[in-house]
């Protein structure tokens, strides 16, 4: 029986602009990473599967679940969390000007995918909108507030 604990790996990424340097088992979770160790705390654990989208960031400007991406497949990677969003100041505006977000748990992700969306299409229609956050479960009941905003934030 081997007594070998697994390795820890040195992993290069840009988290919001800055070149960060961590260190990690290669399998470990981004969102552990994120919260753990570098303390971003927007990306939220929500069901582990990607299925809710309350951890989703930005991976290279493409939506990705935090929760089972690991960073061993992201080494030199630029990730982007609610904090570091292009179009956070409007979309942050639009959605407090709409009031929608109640309990705000899954709002960090909406947040995301919605910023992807407006860097690739600068006005979405509804449909585009409702697209984009198909992968993403608020139980609140605020998503027409939720894409009236992203409409908003869109003008």
């Amino acid at each position: 029986m081997s007594t070998d604990k697994p390795s820890r790996q040195t992993f290069s990424v840009k988290v919001n602009g800055t070149d960060r340097r961590v260190e990690a088992l290669p399998e470990t979770p981004i969102l552990y990473l994120l919260r753990n160790d570098l303390h971003i705390l927007s990306p939220r654990y929500g069901c582990g599967g990607e299925q809710c989208g309350a951890c989703q960031v930005q991976v290279d400007g493409v939506p990705r679940a935090s929760c089972t991406l690991a960073v061993g497949n992201i080494d030199d990677a630029e990730i982007t969390t609610l904090e570091g969003l292009n179009h956070g100041p409007a979309l942050r505006a639009a959605f407090l000007a709409n009031n929608a977000g109640q309990c705000g748990y899954c709002l960090a992700g909406i947040l995301v995918a919605a910023d992807a969306l407006l860097q690739t299409n600068p006005r979405p229609g509804r449909a585009e909108i409702m697209a984009a956050l198909d992968g993403h479960l608020c139980r609140c009941g605020s998503h027409n507030r939720i894409i009236r905003s992203i409409e908003d934030a869109a003008r």
